[in-house]
């Protein structure tokens, strides 16, 4: 298998209700953070090496079609290059909602306790590479804005306008299934990973 469409948007910019979108849409199986919580044996060690400079995307996206939200958001570079065909979404919100997000959810749960299950260590690790790579090393808030005001600004310049789609949530469905050359479903758009169903999330990684 190959990627068919993946997005370059940051965590916390409705990449959950994305991949819910794109999975109905038939883009089946669609890659996100919560994948690599799940299958983090696997998963983790695979990022830990894209990380190193030695990416193995086919091993990555083994059995997926589609991709959101990090770690694949770290690498849209190299993802645009390595899947040529691919189309692009840049999932989007405005800087300050995005900051509310984040700052509530991803950067608070990076930092808990060193006494962490060792299998959580290593996924939080991985993050925190991730993040760094993404956001750089500062988390002030106006340089964490200014990381995501910069990215968003790089992925509409370096990928041609033809092959990107800029999507927020509340664009809802039509957008996306003209980009896409797909029929709009007649149920409403995903709407879901509220900060509490984000930790929701996390917590399958202490139950792994």
């Amino acid at each position: 298998m190959t990627l068919s469409v993946f997005s370059a948007g940051f965590g916390r910019t409705g990449t959950m209700s994305l991949k819910l979108a794109l999975e109905q849409l038939s883009f089946w199986p669609c890659h996100h953070m919560v994948e690599v919580i799940e299958h983090g044996e696997r998963q983790v060690p695979l990022w830990n090496d894209a990380l190193a400079g030695r990416p193995d995307f086919g091993a990555i996206y083994q059995g997926y079609v589609a991709a959101v939200d990090w770690p694949t958001a770290a690498f849209w570079r190299e993802l645009a290059a390595a899947f040529p065909e691919a189309k692009i979404i840049l999932s989007s919100r405005s800087p300050e909602s995005w900051y509310g997000s984040i700052s509530e959810t991803i950067l608070a749960s990076v930092n808990i306790p060193d006494e962490a299950p060792s299998h959580v260590k290593a996924w939080l690790q991985m993050v925190r590479k991730v993040l760094d790579r993404s956001l750089g090393p500062s988390r002030e808030k106006e340089d964490v804005i200014a990381a995501f005001v910069a990215h968003e600004a790089a992925v509409k310049a370096e990928i041609p306008a033809e092959r990107l789609l800029v999507h927020e949530a509340k664009d809802g469905w039509a957008p996306l299934c003209e980009f896409l050359g797909v029929a709009v479903p007649d149920t409403p758009y995903p709407r879901t990973n509220s900060k509490e169903e984000f930790f929701e999330h996390l917590k399958k990684a202490d139950d792994m």
